[in-house]
């Protein structure tokens, strides 16, 4: 990780995803969580006020060490225990059926390699395990999507990877899970080709 995307992206991350707008997405992506709890990027811990009762602890997956350094204080403050458990989502250092659930809340946008990451999603969860998700990708009208598609190279290289067209459903489909809910909406407030957010829960089978 370079200078930039470990050192100064985190704490423009933590700005623009912790705005209290965010806060209502977070909330319902986080409802139902329960038991061992994987979340994959961490980031900050802006998730951490939202996590239900029924979690019993978190797994926090998160490559930036400054990330980790901002979320301490919610870290510290949390009745639910936390751990920082991983780096990378693409490998997971956990055994097979680990986790009850997980959580991704903007975070599938950024991986490198989504499918490998979903793939090792599925893995840790056991069976009947639910992935709990809130994503912007890909947007369901062709005339944002082609603005997605221009701006994608630029998005890329400014915001540590992250990518504007990803079909969040598809992929999480295509990794072997069943979408049980999905809410496609735009963010209020923001330009279209940056707010199409899927929202949902996911089985494994």
């Amino acid at each position: 990780m370079g200078f930039y995307t470990d050192r100064i992206l985190p704490h423009i991350t933590d700005k623009v995803c912790g705005v209290a707008q965010n806060g209502p997405l977070r909330e319902r992506a986080c409802a139902g969580l329960h038991g061992a709890v994987l979340e994959v990027g961490f980031g900050s811990g802006n998730n951490v006020g939202f996590y239900p009762v029924a979690v019993e602890r978190v797994s926090g997956v998160e490559p930036a060490d400054t990330a980790w350094k901002i979320a301490a204080k919610r870290v510290a403050a949390s009745s639910t225990p936390i751990e920082r458990a991983g780096l990378d989502g693409q490998s997971l250092p956990f055994p097979d059926a680990t986790f009850d659930t997980a959580l991704s809340t903007f975070t599938l946008c950024t991986i490198p390699d989504v499918a490998a990451a979903l793939a090792e999603i599925r893995r840790v969860l056991r069976p009947g395990g639910t992935l709990h998700f809130v994503e912007h990708g890909l947007a369901p009208e062709e005339s944002v999507q082609t603005w997605q598609y221009r701006l994608d190279p630029i998005q890329q290289r400014i915001a540590g990877g992250c990518h504007l067209s990803r079909d969040i459903a598809g992929l999480i489909t295509d990794a072997g899970f069943e979408i049980t809910e999905l809410d496609r909406f735009y963010h209020p407030g923001a330009p279209k080709a940056l707010a199409a957010l899927s929202l949902g829960v996911a089985g494994r089978s």
